[in-house]
């Protein structure tokens, strides 16, 4: 252990620590990674530190951190046996330091916020809050999101007003926008408020895309800094136990409401961290609301209702965007009470009522590079759980082989999700993920398990229009000449609309008894049930 905490000084930007040679604080011993940790000096004397990996860990005055902001010249960091403090280095040159260095200017926030005032007045406040609000001393954790909203609200108040009032900005609208960066998630707020919204796409701190009614558009909305963004990251990781940095820069996690998170950070990301919101709404939409939106028709909700009940083994396919998951949940509320259902997600999105539902989500590894739990591993242990129908919320390697199996092996009635742009397509993926469990299996063999375990095929596209339409529904029908056989039951085309095939269900030659067998009248081509005599 080192005789006493020595003295590094540090000039504003970003600096690395750990056993590498560039490291601009060298550190030596058992644990600690060639980039272990990231200080990003303040021009106030602030700095934000974030621990990048090694076992050796990362602590702040005693306490092992991951993410840590606010920090000063009196707080002592320990990384193994060496302890250490971080000062900010007096400029060489007379006047303010290069604030351009650590913070350029923005693009407008929006038209009556000026870019540069507007940002470098939610810089100084931000940073004034945390030091008053003592992050690292003051226990935050023992608060809920009240009183901390409530504390910090009256701390931020006469911050925006003087920084208002030297900016000759509106305080009122600077204190709103610090407090929801600094607790919230800053310009994500009002995103997030807006239903019609389905997507949010942030290009790093200055550019921010959404999608609505099946369109792109910029949004004027920015963040202050990369700093705060990554801050935001950190709220939406930390509550469901993952962890982002620039040891494990990619992960994918959900928000309180359900929606699906993507986030990569640099330095893979060039421009800053990349962050992805999937929305699915406050309210998730159910089979009457597919119906209203033109999803599918009544003749094809109908068949499908039937599938569910008659345990048919489906898999839906389709492109990003184009409402796989949607149509899952969907079909997964059709399942009868009495059953017992196992849901495998990597990251919960799937939300529907039922009475005996175990839901799983996986783990990645933790900082110590262990405890990572995988689909195929929830898979494998859901078979020993006793479940009667298993859903997958998309199925994208190994895993497949274990889902096909259990499909063959009395969990009919399965469910799943695939990425593929046809029916056609999908059986290729189902192939080559199938090769990827590491089984050696001939091709031959690969096919047979398919067409023995799936059923049916739903295909769902996202249109040019925006619109999301149930483009086919296929049965496989066995295997001819080492090819898997498909027929469509029905389809979607320019022109005609939803229409059936004529084409009857191999499958339905099984049943025995009339009340399972659903009206053949669905399969008349064009009008289903309401076209019927």
């Amino acid at each position: 252990m080192s005789p006493g905490p020595r003295r590094e000084e540090l000039p504003v930007g970003v600096h690395f620590g750990g056993q590498a040679p560039e490291c601009a604080i060298r550190l030596r011993g058992a644990g600690i990674a060639p980039r272990h940790l990231r200080i990003e000096m303040a021009p106030d004397g602030t700095y934000r530190l974030a621990d990048l990996g090694g076992s050796a860990g990362t602590r702040v005055n005693g306490e092992r951190v991951v993410v840590a902001a606010g920090l000063g010249g009196d707080d002592i960091l320990r990384v193994g046996d060496t302890e250490f403090t971080v000062h900010l280095a007096p400029s060489p040159k007379a006047g303010p330091l290069p604030m351009a260095v650590w913070r350029p200017d923005r693009p407008p926030l929006a038209a009556d916020r000026a870019s540069g005032l507007f940002i470098e007045a939610a810089n100084r406040a931000h940073r004034q809050l945390l030091r008053q609000l003592d992050l690292r001393r003051r226990d935050v954790s023992a608060m809920d999101d009240r009183e901390l909203r409530a504390i910090a609200t009256e701390l931020l108040r006469p911050i925006a007003e003087e920084e208002g009032s030297r900016s000759s900005i509106d305080a009122s609208q600077l204190h709103r926008f610090v407090l929801d960066e600094a607790l919230g998630l800053g310009p994500l707020e009002a995103l997030l408020a807006d239903d019609d919204i389905r997507e949010i796409m942030v290009n790093g701190p200055e550019q921010i895309f959404v999608e609505s009614a099946g369109r792109l558009r910029a949004t004027d909305a920015r963040f202050s800094s990369e700093t705060a963004l990554r801050g935001i990251v950190e709220r939406i990781v930390t509550p469901i136990g993952r962890r982002v940095d620039e040891s494990s820069p990619m992960v994918d996690a959900r928000l309180p409401d359900g929606s699906r998170v993507n986030i990569v950070v640099p330095p893979l990301a060039l421009r800053g961290t990349a962050l992805t919101i999937r929305r699915f709404g406050r309210s998730r939409l159910g089979a009457a609301q597919l119906l209203e939106r033109g999803t599918l028709d009544e003749a094809m909700l109908e068949f499908l209702r039937c599938c569910v009940l008659l345990r048919r083994n489906m898999l839906v396919s389709g492109g990003t965007g184009s409402g796989k998951t949607t149509l899952l949940n969907v079909l997964s509320a059709l399942i009868p009470p009495g059953e017992r259902v196992v849901t495998i997600e990597d990251s919960a999105e799937l939300a529907f009522d039922h009475a005996n539902l175990v839901a799983l989500e996986t783990r990645p590894r933790n900082i110590e590079g262990r405890g990572e739990v995988t689909v195929r591993d929830l898979v494998r242990n859901a078979l020993r759980m006793r479940p009667d129908r298993l859903v997958i919320g998309e199925c994208r390697g190994g895993e497949t082989l274990d889902m096909l199996q259990a499909m063959n092996t009395g969990h009919d009635g399965s469910l799943s999700t695939v990425h593929a742009n046809s029916p056609r397509e999908l059986l290729s993926r189902l192939e080559v993920m199938v090769l990827m469990s590491g089984v050696e299996l001939p091709l031959a063999a690969i096919r047979e398990q398919i067409a023995s375990s799936v059923h049916l095929i739903i295909h769902q596209a996202r249109l040019s229009c925006g619109t999301r339409r149930i483009t086919h529904i296929t049965e496989i029908t066995g295997v001819t000449a080492g090819v898997v056989q498909t027929q469509d039951i029905f389809r979607h085309t320019t022109g005609r609309g939803f229409h059936a095939t004529g084409h009857v269900p191999q499958f339905l030659e099984g049943l025995g008894s009339a009340a399972e067998r659903p009206d053949l009248r669905l399969f008349r081509d064009h009008g289903g049930l309401m076209g019927a005599a």
